[in-house]
């Protein structure tokens, strides 16, 4: 088997075959970039392994003009940046001892060694500059199948870094086909006390990958029947929501949302989301959205006037619109609201806030003198604004504050 670089902009591209040109032909494409060329998908990273010593890496790449950058080097990582653009180039190696989470490894000039460290069979495929593909696990014939297996005994390679536990489940979700590799299965089974060594940030960012997958619930039933959702989830998921989710995307070509549907996964309480974000570490970003959707109780259904639609979206604002609507929609069972629940959703996207016409400059000119009375003024004709629809009549403005600084003065 041979990738065609003709067929391959980013193999022959002027960056490319600079850092290549750099290491005087002493490299080859590795991981996921061979991979996904060999499934005709996107390639991301190019990373790049050499049985070059990192030292002489970063001498050839100076001397050829590219920048080095020693991003990990005690593993044997440099990075070339090229016109701009970054390449990981890593020494071959092999593990001298592991804890689960990180590894001390010795160089090797050995390709097989080097592949047989590696986590899955399909992540072990090499690639020489002019397509030449170098599989030495049978790696080629798992991508072809869809089998996620890893290289080895599954138990080994799991216990070097317990989060190949969660990776097998994201790669089977991405790449694989049909059920789960048997051996692989019992094997994370049986190490998956292993996940409370990880840190909650590795845990987000393989998850949140996980739930990127075009179905992940097939994957998540099978994580749940072994056991390995209990150990990083603090709170009991649901699995058939965030299924409904995922098929509302694939039917209306919506983008995988990751934290939404983490959303869809937890309990509609909000504490339920500060749980999840504890545990994984999630950005405050994240948390805040997790705990807006999962926390709020303004009534969402997919009759909503426009005028409670405008209302709801000056309220809660329009994300936190959106990913409720989006939640409603995915437990509702009847197929002919759909029509409603994607107008509501094109109503968000093309609402623009309305701006409240009083400041409290208003409300002195009216009599109230400066002070706290100022605020819980405003805010009063503010909510009388929004029940009346946002109404731009001046005179009934007016004649609000005036009715409400009369109520409410001392």
């Amino acid at each position: 088997m041979k990738l065609d670089p003709a067929n391959h902009p980013w193999m022959r591209s002027p960056q490319t075959r600079a850092v290549i040109e750099a290491l005087d032909g002493n490299a080859r494409f590795v991981g996921g970039v061979v991979r996904n060329a060999l499934l005709g998908e996107a390639v991301g990273d190019i990373d790049i392994a050499t049985p070059l010593l990192p030292d002489d890496v970063t001498r050839r790449l100076k001397a050829a003009g590219l920048d080095a950058i020693p991003t990990g080097i005690e593993h044997g990582t440099v990075t070339a940046v090229s016109s701009g653009k970054p390449y990981e180039i890593t020494t071959l190696r092999r593990d001298i001892s592991t804890d689960g989470r990180r590894a001390v490894v010795a160089f090797t000039t050995d390709w097989v060694e080097d592949a047989q460290r590696r986590d899955f069979t399909m992540n072990a495929l090499y690639a020489t500059a002019d397509g030449e593909i170098a599989d030495y696990v049978g790696g080629v014939a798992d991508l072809t199948y869809g089998r996620v297996r890893f290289v080895g005994d599954p138990s080994a390679r799991i216990r070097e870094d317990y989060l190949r536990i969660l990776r097998l489940f994201r790669f089977h979700a991405w790449y694989g086909k049909g059920d789960l590799d048997a051996e692989a299965l019992q094997a994370v089974a049986a190490e998956k006390a292993g996940l409370a060594k990880l840190s909650g940030e590795r845990i987000a960012k393989e998850m949140l990958r996980l739930l990127e997958a075009e179905n992940p619930a097939p994957v998540l039933r099978m994580m749940a029947a072994a056991g390995i959702l209990a150990e990083i989830f603090p709170v009991t998921v649901n699995i058939a929501r965030l299924e409904k989710l995922a098929g509302l995307d694939a039917h209306n070509f919506f983008a995988p949302d990751a934290v939404l549907r983490l959303a869809a996964l937890l309990p509609d309480d909000a504490s339920a989301a500060r749980a999840v974000a504890e545990r994984w570490k999630l950005s405050n970003a994240d948390r805040v959205r997790l705990e807006e959707v999962l926390g709020g109780r303004e009534k969402i259904v997919s009759y909503l006037s426009i005028r409670e639609v405008r209302k709801l979206l000056y309220l809660i604002g329009p994300k936190a619109f959106r990913d409720r609507v989006s939640l409603r929609w995915a437990e509702d069972t009847k197929e002919s609201n759909s029509i409603q629940w994607r107008a509501l959703l094109a109503l968000a996207d093309a609402w623009v806030r309305p701006d409240f016409p009083l400041t409290g400059r208003d409300v002195m000119a009216a009599g109230v003198p400066e002070g706290p009375l100022v605020g819980r003024v405003l805010s009063e004709v503010e909510s009388w604004w929004i029940d009346a629809d946002f109404t731009e009549d001046e005179f009934s403005l007016a004649e609000r504050l005036k009715a409400v600084v009369q109520a409410m003065a001392y």
